[in-house]
């Protein structure tokens, strides 16, 4: 169902708006080429994604998935003793192999997600370091076992309708490009050194050139094309478009904990991955067994969407509505307040 977007802030017009869904389907996609779509000229699409990627609206990032090269992902749930919590979640959102930090329970939960590499990386965090934390009082560790909805913001459905049907099939979109999968691969690929080079410079712009990418691998143009197309293709990584909620009117999110009878989570985790609100959703370990994040207008439409359409589920046993207070960390990308903040990687690039 097309959704109406009413933003509050001054700097995201409507075409801002049909831009960013643009880039969600096609990411890379020239701006000729997006331009030509939503019937705007080249200059206009350009100066409009600069002033958004400025103005952390929005980010155009490579992220890789360790499920590819072999590598479980966890979610981690943290009670912290009071006035330590920000200190533990700043720390974690320095680290490489933590992707997504939120404070929750009126500041003294931290929930973070891991995106290690190796076996190591991630036995160092969970095994070591964490538990070392004097101020950590308690930390439950699940282990995401099917993911339903995720990866790039096309998977948000919130902004289906932005676009005519015209418009998107003028991107190339044959609808949603998730499709449900494992969370790691039978049969990781192993990544050569010029891979994780461009991957490096992927993850600073995602909308860097092959030129650019070809430069910091040291391989032609055409080489880096054929790699860029094999690591797409294997999921080892996708192109995200990290977008700041609040710029759009989202301003109440929350982390979902639901428990339903064991043969209904996939069928929930389908059902929950086609709703608006939901950005993402995964089967995971633990007495939870399904974990979502939902983002909505304010506390008031949160309430609505969870007790008339997630609490109508004739699967579900219980669920714990924990609303996130301040976002850190999302997507591999730090938040400033409301609004994405580059890596210094990145504006050195532009």
């Amino acid at each position: 169902m097309a959704r109406v977007f009413m933003t509050e802030s001054a700097s995201v017009a409507p075409d801002d708006v049909r831009i960013i869904r643009a880039l969600q389907i096609a990411p890379r996609a020239s701006f000729a080429a997006i331009a030509s779509a939503l019937g705007l000229t080249e200059g206009a699409v350009n100066r409009r994604y600069r002033r958004l990627r400025a103005d952390g609206v929005i980010r155009v990032a490579g992220v890789v998935n360790p499920g590819a090269l072999g590598q479980s992902r966890w979610l981690v749930r943290l009670r912290c003793r009071p006035g330590s919590v920000t200190a533990i979640a700043e720390a974690l959102a320095k680290r490489d192999d933590v992707n997504w930090v939120a404070l929750s329970a009126a500041g003294c939960e931290i929930t973070c997600a891991t995106q290690s590499r190796t076996r190591e990386q991630r036995e160092d965090l969970l095994g070591q370091r964490l538990p070392r934390t004097a101020a950590v009082i308690d930390i439950n560790a699940f282990a995401m076992l099917r993911q339903f909805l995720g990866g790039r913001a096309h998977y948000w459905s919130a902004l289906q309708g932005t676009l005519s049907p015209r418009e998107e099939a003028a991107l190339g979109s044959g609808g949603s490009p998730f499709t449900e999968f494992p969370v790691v691969t039978r049969e990781p690929l192993r990544l050569a050194p010029e891979d994780e080079k461009m991957l490096d410079a992927l993850a600073a712009d995602g909308r860097a050139s092959l030129v650019d990418l070809a430069t910091a691998a040291g391989l032609t143009p055409g080489r880096v094309s054929r790699r860029l197309d094999v690591l797409l293709q294997h999921r080892v990584v996708h192109i995200d478009v990290e977008i700041a909620a609040a710029a759009l009117g989202y301003h109440a999110r929350a982390n979902l904990w639901l428990r339903v009878h064991p043969s209904a989570v996939k069928s929930t985790g389908r059902i929950l991955a086609q709703e608006p609100e939901v950005a993402f959703a995964a089967a995971i370990s633990g007495p939870w067994n399904i974990h979502a994040v939902a983002h909505c207008r304010d506390l008031d439409e949160l309430f609505e969407f969870t007790s008339d359409r997630i609490g109508s589920l004739t699967e579900l046993q219980s669920m714990e509505v924990s609303p996130v207070l301040r976002h850190i960390k999302q997507a591999g990308t730090r938040l400033s307040g409301d609004r994405l903040v580059e890596p210094s990687s990145a504006r050195a690039r532009r």
